[in-house]
């Protein structure tokens, strides 16, 4: 009988500690769900996604080498960087212009973004045309390189990295998550002749990648350049929302396979999978946004029209930059000591805050 109790004894044991150790891991499972999954992603996914990142990986002569493989140090935290998003509006074989064009400070540590927004019809020099012109020109004259030339010129800082991506990528990411949700409270109906024609209905759950990419494109509100920029940014972020859900996790090697020729960075794909998990990692991701001032005008000797930006505003977004990408500066500092939402939106001049708590980024897993 002894030997029986004591098997019962060790039995119970057994149980309890597998039950204790349950009951740990699904308070950190619940607590901690980025974590895990990036631990799921780091075991199961980072490779084949990195293999996938490969055709994608499209330096300009301008471009930071690729440290090679047996050199490579892993991304740190610690560090901001800047990425020049390009948004492409191209059909069929053509290059296209880059109707999004946002010059973007990421630190990892703060899981904080700034997005500088420049309007696509923004007049300036375009360098290496040794003309001025709309900025949206410049990635139709001379791609990445002279969109980044161009933004750096403009904005008096340089461009860590690039990334391209063709509207039509966008489009089949969209259909493929399931749709994004955007706030659209009226219908908007682009009909004026010269345009293209469609309807977008306001009030849906998730919109699907066409009424998606419409809503971008909508060219007829009062708003004008300024109105479709700051949609551009509302776009990219529930994009971004979207993506970092847990339920998409296991969908990244898809994801990018769908981007496909779509998609091109400067950014090495194993520093790029770093670079994705070191934001996600944050309990937060804070998102300011600016738009350049300026307004929209003919100019005197062409007749054609433009948006003029204004100079102190553009003088102003360089400091926001070069202070932003100064590690010693604390998020307090950049956003304003004890501000509230509402006087954070002034932030950047005209921009506008949002924060996205991690945990409920993954309710819908």
């Amino acid at each position: 009988m002894k030997p029986k109790k004591s098997r019962a004894r060790k039995a119970w044991t057994w149980t309890a500690s597998i039950l204790a150790l349950l009951l740990v891991l699904g308070a950190a499972g619940y607590y901690n769900r980025t974590t895990l999954a990036l631990w799921g992603f780091d075991l199961f996914l980072a490779k084949d996604v990195e293999k996938q990142l490969e055709n994608s990986y499209k330096p300009t002569t301008d471009s930071k080498p690729a440290p090679p493989p047996a050199e490579q140090i892993k991304y740190t935290q610690a560090d901001p960087y800047s990425v020049l998003l390009l948004g492409v509006d191209a059909r069929d074989a053509e290059q296209g212009r880059s109707d999004t064009m946002m010059y973007t400070v990421v630190r990892p540590k703060e899981g904080a973004i700034l997005m500088v927004s420049i309007p696509r019809d923004t007049y300036t020099e375009i360098v290496g045309k040794d003309r001025e012109d709309k900025i949206t020109h410049a990635y139709a004259f001379g791609g990445a390189k002279m969109a980044v030339d161009t933004v750096e010129n403009l904005l008096g800082n340089d461009v860590d990295y690039y990334a391209a991506v063709n509207f039509n990528g966008f489009k089949n990411l969209i259909d493929a998550m399931g749709g994004i949700s955007l706030p659209i409270e009226e219908d908007l109906v682009n009909d004026d002749p010269g345009h293209e024609k469609f309807i977008v209905k306001a009030g849906l759950d998730k919109y699907m990648g066409q009424d998606a990419l419409n809503y971008v494109r909508y060219r007829e509100d009062a708003g004008g350049d300024v109105s479709r920029t700051e949609r551009q940014q509302t776009f990219v972020e529930a994009i971004m929302d979207e993506a970092s859900s847990m339920s998409s996790w296991a969908k990244i090697p898809d994801y990018v396979g769908i981007m496909g020729e779509n998609f091109a960075t400067d950014i090495p794909p194993s520093e790029m999978i770093e670079m994705a998990k070191a934001m996600l990692q944050g309990k937060n991701r804070s998102i300011y946004t600016h738009t350049l001032k300026g307004e929209g005008g003919k100019h005197s000797r062409t007749g054609a029209w433009y948006y003029f930006a204004d100079e102190e505003d553009v003088a102003k977004s360089k400091t926001l930059i070069v202070d932003w990408m100064n590690p010693g500066k604390s998020l307090t500092e950049l956003t304003g000591t004890g501000a509230s939402a509402a006087d954070k939106q002034d932030v950047a001049g005209n921009g506008k805050e949002r924060e996205v708590s991690t945990a409920s980024a993954g309710a819908d897993e």
